[in-house]
């Protein structure tokens, strides 16, 4: 528990990172054998700020830094592979530490846990914190080997010959409709609730498919699916699986068919750009795919049995010139029509490109 004389962090901190910070930069430099800048390379590649002459370093700390040199030392990589590999698991598992965190906080204490944490909540939260440590560290290892597993399977099979058309992924964005708007009619909890339920239904909506969630933004999720038909299905079921839910607006989604570049677990390129540039030209409730897509999907067996397009209105998209959009929808269903025009201002400027940046845009 926490001592008199200590922060109200420190001693969970030491706890948490296995022992105390014994050493300097320099020490951990002349330990690893190598120079004090690539040890504070390495230390910012995991997302962590310069410590100056500060005793910052755990034993950990220095046998992971010494595992890192063997490497090198060994040429089974070099420094500048240590220093990406150091910067995906710093992003990585900085977003799960704070996602963790949060979730404990929320369960043991409250959805406004930060602001109610009395000394006795914090006492229960560091007991708590310390009894699940050597279960949350087991089933990081599992999981992790889980995905390393399934990522060499993809990376594998994508080496085998195949048809140019099989090569091709379909991008896919959901977008809540009127976020921001909705985000100045209710309190942060319900916010905060809404977000969650939404980044949680699409990723298992998106798994389930076989597809690969590739990131959430809060008010929208990106995945991409091997496959049109894949990428169709997931689009159709969370419409279908979001609507009604409580505080959470409708959907616009748009889909893009194309070859696409994958570097450090994002994917790029003109078939991103199309894909966002759909999702923009959708009113909500509906999914507006691009032409490649719109092909792919008459070609598969689903067409007409579970899904079915239609061609709308061709229109000036900024960087992409005159398309065709199409709109997508089950059999069932009497899809509704697009318009150029869009009742949500953000979707609407997003379409004529006039977001700064437009965070799609590859």
């Amino acid at each position: 528990m926490i001592g008199d004389g200590d922060s109200p962090s420190s001693d969970l901190e030491t706890a948490v990172l296995g022992g105390a910070k014994r050493y300097t930069p320099e020490e951990m430099a002349a330990a690893a054998r190598l120079t004090l800048e690539e040890v504070r390379q390495l230390w910012r590649a995991l997302g962590f700020p310069d410590v100056g002459e500060e005793r910052a370093f755990t034993d950990a700390d220095l046998t992971a830094l010494l595992r890192v040199a063997s490497l090198v030392e060994r040429n089974m990589i070099d420094l500048d592979g240590v220093a990406d590999l150091a910067r995906s698991l710093g992003r990585t598992t900085s977003r799960l530490a704070d996602w963790q965190v949060d979730a404990l906080g929320t369960r043991l204490v409250g959805p406004d846990w930060p602001e109610r944490l009395a000394e006795s909540d914090q006492v229960k939260f560091e007991s708590a914190v310390l009894g699940l440590l050597p279960d949350l560290e087991e089933l990081l290892t599992y999981v992790w080997r889980r995905q390393l597993a399934a990522t060499l399977e993809r990376s594998l099979t994508d080496l085998l010959p195949r048809p140019h058309e099989e090569a091709l992924s379909t991008v896919g964005f959901a977008d809540l409709v009127s976020f921001t708007r909705l985000s100045r009619q209710i309190d942060g909890a319900t916010l905060a609730q809404v977000v969650q339920t939404f980044e949680a239904e699409s990723s298992d909506v998106v798994h389930a498919e076989g597809a690969r969630l590739v990131k959430t933004l809060g008010d929208e999720v990106m995945f991409v699916a091997g496959g049109s038909t894949s990428a169709a299905r997931i689009a159709l079921a969370l419409h279908r699986v979001h609507a009604g839910a409580e505080h959470l607006p409708q959907l616009r989604i748009g889909l893009a068919t194309g070859p696409v570049l994958t570097r450090m677990g994002d994917v790029f390129g003109p078939t991103v750009n199309r894909a966002s540039r759909m999702t923009t030209l959708a009113r909500p409730g509906t999914t507006v795919i691009d032409g490649a897509t719109d092909e792919a999907l008459h070609d598969s067996s689903a067409y007409d049995v579970e899904l079915t397009t239609r061609a709308l209105t061709p229109r000036p998209v900024r960087g992409l010139g005159i398309v065709r959009p199409y709109a997508l929808s089950g059999v069932a269903a009497d899809p509704e029509p697009v318009s150029s025009t869009d009742s949500d201002s953000k979707g609407a400027e997003a379409a004529n490109g006039s977001i700064a940046g437009n965070t799609h845009l590859r």
